[in-house]
């Protein structure tokens, strides 16, 4: 688990990297477009292995739970006491997610559609399905996906004269669905309804009209979904099932999810839609989560290659710190490097590869950080 969390979070870390500057920089070559284009989010529908964190980050909470479930009642904690903590540590993932959005903002910036806010607000219906039965869990996540397709489904679709221009889309976008599928359509779903009145309960600058990139309160909804499906997997891990089989289910259920997933998509029932976490989202990214996880678990657990994962598990076992670390003193960091060792030595192979020697020097200085707390066992934990 740490391994695999760590390898998410260094992809979330990369972003520094901009590999876009270099396929703009050389627009002829496979190798940086391929780049590229999964260190970016797709425009709407799709996949990217850039999109794969987020729910990366949230299965991994659901494959913990089990874990931390068993360790809290070990010492002695009580039921209440254990949801108690849920609920604190609800609180806290929401308070930090907001103020680390807030960085550099005049005021507070209330959003609640980031990593961080977007688990805070499912945890504690996360913790209360905790020790319920298989059944009742396929069953949650059933109601899960079905409610929140049918929520879309009832919420009128953007008729012809729809003003995209006002909620930030062309109204040309290619992105644009018709038929079903319009229900899903950026900008102007029930997702995007529900923000323009909850987000303006709050104190803003100036009202809130859309999200640029369509990102939505709600989608905490389904990535309950998807934090259920770790929790099936953390299950699994801790059933006493032998590690063949316990592969064998990890690949079972990810091919099952990502072909759900697709047959939605190509039936035009849902789209596969992570910005709004639709929920052949949630089945198809699941899907990638269980081979994911399938894979580090045969690599480190079974085949015990562990030695290629430790700079990972080093990453992995501080991740609140690295999200901190990235969203707090990335800019600092890059900054003090110009000061004191200028702009020559980011030059060496020219100035289209400046932005990436500064940003590897950059994740090198974050991982020195995280080693540091690593060998003194200094974990943030929530």
């Amino acid at each position: 688990m740490d391994a695999y969390r760590g390898f998410v979070m260094t992809l979330m870390a990369a972003e520094m990297l901009q590999f876009e500057q270099l396929h703009e920089a050389f627009p002829a070559s496979g190798f940086w477009a391929f780049l590229a284009h999964h260190q970016s989010h797709v425009a709407w529908a799709g996949c990217s292995l850039h999109d794969l964190i987020q729910p990366s980050f949230s299965f991994l909470v659901g494959v913990a739970l089990p874990y931390s479930m068993a360790s809290r009642a070990g010492l002695g904690q009580s039921p209440a006491a254990q949801f108690g903590r849920a609920l604190r540590r609800s609180l806290i993932l929401i308070l930090l997610g907001i103020f680390l959005r807030s960085t550099h903002a005049s005021q507070t910036n209330f959003t609640f559609e980031d990593t961080l806010t977007q688990i805070g607000l499912g945890y504690p219906f996360l913790f209360l399905l905790g020790k319920a039965n298989v059944r009742t869990i396929w069953m949650a996540l059933a109601a899960i996906l079905v409610g929140y397709w049918l929520a879309f489904i009832l919420y009128p679709a953007p008729g012809p004269d729809f003003p995209y221009a006002a909620v930030g889309v062309p109204a040309d976008w290619p992105e644009h669905y018709s038929g079903l599928m319009a229900h899903f359509n950026k900008n102007s779903n029930l997702a995007w309804a529900f923000d323009t009145w909850f987000l303006n309960l709050f104190p803003r600058e100036k009202p809130f009209l859309f999200n640029g990139g369509g990102y939505a309160t709600l989608s905490f909804i389904p990535t309950l979904g998807t934090m259920l499906l770790g929790l099936v997997a953390g299950r699994w891990l801790r059933s006493g099932l032998t590690q063949r089989e316990i592969v064998k289910r990890f690949l079972i259920a990810g091919g099952v999810g990502l072909a759900a997933g697709l047959i939605l998509h190509i039936s035009g029932i849902c789209p596969i839609v992570k910005r709004i976490w639709t929920p052949a989202w949630v089945l198809f990214s699941g899907g990638w989560c269980f081979w994911l996880l399938a894979l580090f678990y045969s690599l480190i657990d079974v085949a015990n290659k562990r030695d290629w994962a430790f700079p990972l598990i080093v990453v992995g076992m501080n991740s609140i710190a690295i999200y901190c670390l990235v969203h707090l003193i990335d800019r600092f960091i890059i900054t003090s490097l110009y000061t004191h060792l200028g702009q020559g030595p980011f030059l060496l192979l020219g100035p289209a590869y400046e932005q990436l020697l500064v940003g590897l020097v950059t994740l090198g200085l974050f991982y020195l950080i995280l080693r540091w707390m690593y060998r003194r066992k200094l974990f943030i934990r929530i």
